[in-house]
């Protein structure tokens, strides 16, 4: 079974959301969870000790597995990404220029019809979601 549909189909029953996912050489599972109120240190031993359960039945091979936060900086990978945190400040890195510009950074104003907009000083830059090769919020502080 494919790891990420696994994990999709998991870990919203626990009432988290999958963040990111990374598979390393070396057998490192690192799974990056978040929900609404955030995420603490008993949440990440919850889902880790749920998954290395899931990941035995399933023989998913691994030999570490690791839960973290997102972070202050997280992604933003998905439509829904774009649209709960709209109000936010956020850095866009972009696969091919627009505008002349690889990187793209604002206030986050939310998804519509296949691209983010983002407030750029006064001007609204609408990014296709294929353009986009990383995005992540600007913690304020």
């Amino acid at each position: 079974m494919d790891i990420h549909r696994l994990l999709d189909a998991t870990l919203p029953g626990l009432g988290y959301e999958l963040v990111d996912l990374e598979l390393a050489r070396n057998g490192l599972v690192r799974v990056f969870i978040d929900k609404p109120e955030g995420i603490a240190v008993e949440d990440c031993v919850l889902v880790s000790n749920h998954l290395s359960r899931v990941f035995t039945v399933e023989n998913v091979p691994y030999e570490r597995l690791e839960i973290s936060s997102p972070g202050l900086d997280r992604p933003l990978k998905k439509e829904a990404d774009f649209v709960r945190f709209a109000g936010e400040q956020v850095k866009i890195k972009l696969r091919l220029p627009l505008d002349g510009k690889k990187t793209v950074q604002g206030t986050l104003r939310g998804f519509a019809d296949g691209k983010v907009e983002v407030m750029v000083g006064e001007l609204l830059v609408a990014v296709p979601l294929a353009q986009i090769d990383k995005a992540r919020l600007v913690p304020v502080f």
